[in-house]
């Protein structure tokens, strides 16, 4: 935003510094990981089993099934008979959850959960890394040689999706052929991030040339016949407020 107010130079220059800065942190991850492919977010959730602190043993010293342990502590009601067990103690309950929560992936150690790429698929993880320096700086290119029609030329567009898609295929491709079992064979974090990758090439259509040519006209007319209806007014007047965002500043997350 405050690149912007410097003209058009200043702030391409910028927005290629931060993204220069932005894919050597991420080629310095992948050396770190020892050629592991980034995930996003970098760190995902998982859940550690908890040991119990406690355990009941037996007279013989041996740890006794939680069935004996019911029938030892169980109750006699007086008037029919009946035997009402007691609860179990909370190293069971928490056994019992952990047992119907926890999954193969959350229990594996954390260099198990992503294999190593080589290769093809190093090649095409660094592609992917590479993709939005190279898009902004196509950007910069079109952007300062034409300022009145830079943002609709389709050459940094097409560029930009052809690295990703390629990328993307190579990937593919790599783990089709050494991955034991082909994509069948990934780990539940491989899949989710090979999924979340391709639903990210949408997002080309809120991007450079597409967004001003196509999708930009769409949303106006979207917004002109919201605008004389009651309430669904209200939504356009956001889009139309948020527009100016998409128009005038450049996000961190636009090349993502």
């Amino acid at each position: 935003m405050a690149a912007r107010r410097r003209g058009e130079k200043t702030r391409w220059r910028v927005v290629v510094l931060l993204e220069i800065v932005k894919a050597f942190c991420r080629l310095s991850l992948l050396r770190l990981t020892n050629s592991r492919p980034l995930l996003s977010p970098p760190l995902p959730e998982r859940v550690e089993p908890i040991a119990p602190t406690e355990k009941e043993n037996s007279s013989d010293g041996t740890e006794s099934p939680l069935s004996e342990r019911s029938e030892q502590t169980a109750w006699t009601m007086p008037r029919t008979g009946l035997s009402l067990p007691t609860l179990p103690s909370s190293s069971d309950i928490s056994a019992y959850l952990i047992s119907r929560v926890l999954t193969a992936d959350d229990i594996k150690p954390p260099k198990s959960l992503l294999h190593r790429v080589t290769g093809v698929g190093e090649l095409a993880e660094v592609m992917y890394i590479l993709r939005p320096v190279i898009y902004a700086m196509a950007m910069q290119y079109w952007c300062i040689k034409d300022p009145s029609h830079g943002r609709k030329r389709w050459q940094p567009w097409l560029l930009g999706l052809s690295i990703e898609y390629g990328a993307r295929q190579l990937a593919k491709k790599d783990l089709a052929d050494r991955r034991a079992g082909g994509l069948q064979g990934l780990t539940g974090l491989e899949k989710e991030e090979l999924r979340r990758r391709g639903w990210g090439l949408g997002w080309w259509a809120m991007r450079g040339a597409f967004y001003e040519n196509v999708t930009k006209d769409w949303i106006h007319s979207v917004t002109g016949k919201l605008r004389d209806k009651p309430l669904l007014n209200m939504v356009g007047g956001v889009i139309e407020d948020y527009e100016f965002l998409w128009d005038q500043y450049y996000f961190p997350t636009a090349t993502l």
